[in-house]
């Protein structure tokens, strides 16, 4: 990067400087280093960009979907076309690998394609009417303003698996990117633009509470879908609730695996490894603990400890490193906080635990691949989102008692089971309360075409991507059409 990106906000087609506090971004594995600079926006510049879609919203909707479709596709190829540059962009600000980083855009890119493809696909259903001479059709129109809001973690495949379902079913946007890691939201923006997005359609604001009130509050906001924490999540489901605005929110998530005794110990150890350490354990689908039966405990912790430590901490943007920073200290002093206390409350720690960066960026926010050993199910670290890579692991007696310990807590996201028994795969499902279950995969992943989203506390409303999208983009019109006189 030749120097910080400069931020503006895009409203209503024009790039904006904020009015807001003073904002910078930072290299998370070099914090001295900043990658992007601006002010954030007020409260009067969120409630212009929901003018500019507000007023973009009519000639939009009356489009055809074709045409709404084909600028999706052009931003996709542009996604494409920059991934290499966009994605060490990324790694630079949010501490993915420059692999993952470029990986991310190719996925946001997927995820456009996707979404674009509604233009040959049906425009709803036609049904059998009871009378005669008449006949029902259930169409989908658009609602209109939505407000999307979106974390650090997936800075560009977030904001694209949202945006690109509200944008091709005929809404216009606000979105609303963490400002921990806002360039790839911009870049995703710029794309869009570039591919001839008409002005408004879809504004960008970065901005932090009180001022994105306005997304909640403004009257002409009709739908909100947020991916966050589960606390946050809440409140705004209770905002949004007190004047009967749908919300669509991805929450926390506290995945469990299962390794049976007839597992493949190579893969399930791999398998579990990649989802607990990939990204830094900073997603929502990471694997976070590991229930396994007695038998084959000691040989599969014992792959796992191997593959934890050799994993190479370091610049995310350097050659062979796999594991870059957490996002900030906070973040780091969170997970170290949280495996302090699985230790106090009898937990053993297996390896790493420890916040020592890496010999190249001596200030950057590391914490080492952790495993830890509980005692049992009631262990901090077996119940509480650490977003780390910290990983808990408990020996049981048996697939019962595993699938028991797999379900504990209120958080239900992502689920992996290790087995070759189709009988135990049958029990998973039967027992596992969990949006998302993987058999002999790790529990992180999500296509675009299939619904996304969890059980209890993990996601609260309708799912997200697949044809689920369109469910909450749009509303269902009911059309009794019969012959009339002539």
């Amino acid at each position: 990067m030749s120097g910080p990106v400069k931020l503006r906000h895009l409203i209503g087609g024009a790039r904006v400087t904020g009015a807001g506090a003073q904002w910078r971004s930072v290299n998370p594995a070099r914090p001295e280093e900043t990658v992007g600079v601006g002010r954030l926006a007020d409260a009067a510049q969120v409630t212009a960009g929901i003018d500019a879609a507000a007023a973009a919203a009519g000639d939009w909707a009356a489009r055809p979907i074709a045409e709404r479709a084909a600028i999706l596709r052009g931003a996709a190829a542009i996604l494409r076309g920059n991934a290499e540059a966009w994605g060490a962009e990324l790694a630079a600000e949010e501490g993915k690998t420059r692999a993952e980083g470029v990986a991310e855009f190719a996925r946001a890119a997927a995820v456009l394609d996707y979404h674009a493809g509604e233009d040959g696909r049906d425009a709803g259903e036609v049904h059998h009417s009871p009378r005669v001479g008449e006949r029902i059709e259930v169409l989908h129109r658009p609602l209109g303003v939505v407000g999307l809001i979106t974390p650090f973690n997936f800075p560009v495949a977030i904001p694209a698996w949202k945006a690109a379902p509200a944008l091709v079913h005929g809404n216009t946007v606000v979105l609303k990117p963490s400002p921990l890691a806002a360039l790839p939201a911009l870049r995703l923006a710029e794309a869009l633009e570039r591919a001839g997005l008409p002005p408004g359609v879809l504004n960008l604001v970065l901005a932090e509470p009180p001022d994105t009130d306005p997304l909640l509050a403004d009257p002409r906001v009709a739908a909100v879908s947020f991916t966050g924490s589960t606390a946050v999540g809440r409140s705004i489901a209770a905002a949004c609730a007190a004047r009967g605005v749908p919300v669509q929110a991805e929450l926390g998530g506290k995945n469990p695996a299962v390794v049976l005794g007839d597992a493949d110990l190579d893969l399930a150890a791999a398998q579990v490894l990649a989802g607990a350490f990939d990204s830094a354990g900073q997603k929502c689908t990471a694997t976070s603990r590991v229930a396994v039966v007695r038998e084959v405990a000691e040989e599969f912790i014992r792959q796992l400890v191997a593959g934890a430590d050799a994993r190479v901490l370091g610049d995310p943007l350097a050659e062979g490193v796999d594991l870059g920073p957490l996002i900030g200290a906070d973040a780091r002093s969170r997970a170290l906080s949280g495996v302090r206390a699985a230790v106090d409350a009898g937990a053993w720690l297996l390896t790493g635990g420890e916040g020592a960066a890496p010999a190249d960026c001596p200030d950057g926010w590391f914490l080492e691949p952790t495993v830890l050993r509980v005692p049992d199910a009631a262990n901090p670290a077996w119940v509480e989102e650490l977003f780390a890579p910290v990983l808990a692991v408990l020996v049981v007696d048996g697939a019962e008692a595993a699938f028991a310990a797999a379900d504990a807590g209120e958080l239900g996201l992502s689920a992996a089971v290790f087995t070759d028994s189709a009988t135990a795969m049958g029990r998973a499902v039967e027992l596992l309360d969990t949006g998302v279950l993987h058999l002999n995969s790790a529990t992180t992943g999500a296509d675009p075409h299939v619904p996304f989203g969890g059980a209890g506390a993990s996601g609260y409303g309708p799912r997200e991507q697949g044809r689920a999208a369109r469910e909450f983009f749009t509303r269902p019109v009911t059309v009794y059409l019969a012959g009339g006189r002539r």
